[in-house]
């Protein structure tokens, strides 16, 4: 087994880390699109950009899972300001995708209730 990610100065460790927080920034941005879309009443254009937002995070998620478990067969993963820098940005936009969910399922009910 190699220690792929035991040295947080290296190129696949700094990959990895910029994947989580590209692919973080990149959901949250789709998310606040979503919210935006939804406010102009384009709802299926949002639902779209929620699911854009969902499989960035996968993505992200996976990367994540992936560490997980190479840290838990036994291989030294290094950590430093970076990866914790990126988790904190991959767990905000988590969060803000789900706020997003709901934003634009609330806009969707008071756009329906104006137009009755």
């Amino acid at each position: 087994m190699t220690d792929k990610y035991e040295n947080p100065t290296s190129d696949d460790y700094m990959g990895v880390v910029m994947g989580i927080i590209m692919s973080g920034g990149n959901a949250k941005g789709l998310a606040l699109q979503a919210i935006q879309q939804a406010k102009a009443g384009e709802f299926a254009e949002a639902e779209s950009s929620l699911n854009e937002a969902s499989e960035q995070l996968r993505e992200a998620h996976d990367v994540q899972t992936d560490l997980l478990t190479r840290l838990a067969q036994g291989e030294k993963i290094g950590w430093n300001l970076y990866m914790v820098h990126a988790q904190d940005h991959l767990m905000n936009a988590i969060t803000f995708k789900d706020l997003a969910v709901e934003v634009v399922g609330q806009e969707q009910r008071l756009q329906a209730l104006e137009n009755k």
